[in-house]
């Protein structure tokens, strides 16, 4: 199944030069979105995950569903004073500017096998705070795994010490 027929471009969206890549026809297709949680699968090929990680908030939608197939539990990673618990932050740079985010500080026990997801690499930046987040609290990072991959934006380049995986590249 080619996926990216379910993906559509959304031009000057949040803001003008921008080409949004919409995701929401992909959630309409129960078809197409059981076969993106397959692939997503294949793609550990088999390694034990404790938790999958999802960001906020796009990456919830699969990450949630990844954790119910894996039998894992799922961690949301937020903005700030999103989450009411005791949290760590950690501060990232984005294509235009910084911003921060929050996971539970009890969320992830060391050791735990962690599995992060988000709908889009764009430049690394929120992947590289996630997996800052996930380390501090001692938890593996089995592999970092993505919807799309903007790979003109090489935001692998943050992430070359983790296995990085995405269905489609851009």
């Amino acid at each position: 199944m080619d996926i990216t027929q379910y993906i559509r471009d959304i031009k000057d969206f949040p803001k003008e030069g921008v080409v949004f890549k919409d995701i929401t026809p992909l959630l309409l297709s129960p078809t197409a979105t059981r076969q993106v949680v397959k692939e997503f699968i294949l793609m550990l090929k088999d390694q034990k995950i404790d938790k999958v990680v999802g960001m906020e908030s796009r990456g919830f939608f699969f990450a949630t569903l990844l954790a119910q197939e894996l039998n894992a539990g799922f961690i949301p990673v937020r903005k700030p004073n999103k989450l009411p618990h005791t949290k760590i932050q950690e501060k990232y740079e984005l294509e235009y500017g910084f911003d921060t985010l929050e996971m539970h500080s009890d969320a992830i026990a060391p050791g735990d096998k962690i599995l992060i997801h988000d709908d889009v690499l764009a430049t690394g930046g929120t992947a590289e705070a996630v997996c800052k987040l996930v380390e501090r609290l001692g938890g593996e990072i089995v592999q970092l795994n993505f919807l799309m991959e903007l790979g003109f934006l090489n935001g692998r380049n943050k992430l070359r010490s983790y296995d990085v995986r995405s269905l489609v590249t851009y």
